[in-house]
């Protein structure tokens, strides 16, 4: 039997989860809920959104999953809160990985992870829960990502790494091998990181340099 599952969420992360699961999953998506203040369409994708205050009297967790579909913010401490409000009210959570991704079959993947096209996850990596990876990312063999963090396109992170819980990596981010991304940091889009962070750091790489030669000067190659 399909399973029928409720996306807490109304944004642009509910939508494409909607998407994904609609096209490239055996889920039914049969409502979106929210806080009932920020509730500001009774509809999405021609689906109910409910306020979370009446979700289980209409979709009653033992008849429904859930999926947190929000985004990173408060470095997904925001994501969290509402994880953990749900798996509170009893609704098991669902992971969505893509039949386009690849991930080998001894990866551990715990519930709540929303996993992209074309993400590659090697032997014996772990994954947490409520983990978002965007399209394109590497995770090297026996890596470890913990709970509640959100890894954007085209992350690399190499062999034996261990990303502590609530981090964010930005785009094009690389992190070396054997190191350890501390707890709560946020690594810049296009940061290389080549040893161990503090926790709750911010990383960012080198600005690009505007020169003062403008794009109809330059000389032919």
């Amino acid at each position: 039997m399909t399973d029928k599952v409720v996306l807490f969420g109304n944004g642009q992360v509910a939508s494409l989860a909607h998407y994904y699961l609609t096209h490239d999953s055996d889920y039914e998506v049969v409502a979106f809920t929210v806080d009932a203040s920020h509730v500001t369409e009774p509809t999405l994708r021609g689906l109910p959104v409910v306020p979370v205050e009446q979700v289980t009297d209409r979709f009653p967790p033992d008849e429904y999953r859930m999926f947190v579909t929000v985004g990173y913010g408060r470095v997904n401490k925001f994501r969290e809160e509402k994880y953990h409000q749900v798996r509170d009210l009893g609704y098991r959570l669902i992971s969505y990985v893509s039949t386009r991704a690849t991930v080998w079959p001894d990866v551990e993947v715990g519930d709540n992870c929303f996993i992209m096209e074309n993400n590659i996850v090697q032997p014996f990596v772990r994954l947490g829960s409520d983990i978002t990876m965007w399209s394109g990312c590497h995770i090297g063999h026996e890596s470890v990502i913990g709970d509640h963090c959100f890894l954007s396109s085209h992350t690399v992170v190499s062999g034996n790494v261990v990303v502590e819980a609530n981090c964010f990596l930005g785009v094009n981010s690389t992190i070396r091998d054997g190191i350890t991304i501390a707890r709560d940091c946020v690594i810049g889009a296009g940061s290389v990181i080549n040893a161990s962070t503090t926790e709750k750091g911010i990383y960012v790489p080198p600005r690009a340099e505007k020169l003062a030669l403008t794009s109809d000067r330059l000389p032919r190659i």
